[in-house]
């Protein structure tokens, strides 16, 4: 970059969860390499109550330390985007869907990158113009932007498939499904 700092990108819970799990979460440092990356003071709580239970969410939780700042929502126009997006999309026990909430509250008033994969929240994103990323996405970054080779990509997406993560692909299929949907060229 010509010595601009590129826009924050914002992540939600999930991609860096299942990126720890599948033992990536390395190279997802790699892939934002050009951007600050930020988790709301939310979806920090969130990691340090899975760590519990999920001991992999204790080296994101560590990276916090390192190249993840943590934002909390303290002005009022990101507590009110959180509050209009905790009416559309907290669950009835009040807790499924905070991490989102926070990731898109503060993607809107940075402004900044949302990188959410989960359905409700890319909608409520896409409805409200905030700028979105997928994990799909960041890997196809990976491979144009720094080089990743194609069957290492498709190594980790299908890591994260395994981990239990929803893609828009089937394991094996990474490199396929990007050329039919245009965002890599066939070999």
């Amino acid at each position: 970059m010509s010595g601009e700092v590129a826009e924050p990108w914002i992540f939600d819970t999930g991609p860096l969860s299942h990126f720890a799990k599948a033992g990536w979460l390395g190279l997802l440092k790699l892939i934002a390499t050009d951007h600050p990356v930020l988790i709301p003071d939310v979806v920090l709580d969130e990691l340090k109550r899975g760590a519990v239970s999920h001991p992999h969410l204790s080296m994101v939780v560590a990276a916090t330390e390192d190249w993840i700042r943590v934002h909390p929502i303290a002005d009022r126009s990101a507590l009110v985007a959180f509050a209009n997006y905790t009416a559309l999309l907290v669950g009835t026990d009040g807790v499924k869907n905070l991490g989102e909430c926070g990731v898109l509250a503060l993607a809107e008033t940075l402004p900044a990158t949302a990188i959410v994969d989960d359905r409700a929240a890319r909608n409520a994103a896409s409805r409200s113009g905030v700028q979105l990323r997928g994990t799909a996405g960041l890997i196809l970054d990976a491979v144009r932007d720094h080089g990743l080779p194609r069957d290492t990509a498709s190594a980790v997406a299908d890591d994260l498939l395994t981990s239990q993560y929803r893609l828009p692909f089937e394991r094996g299929r990474f490199v396929q499904w990007s050329v039919e949907n245009g965002l890599l060229e066939d070999e």
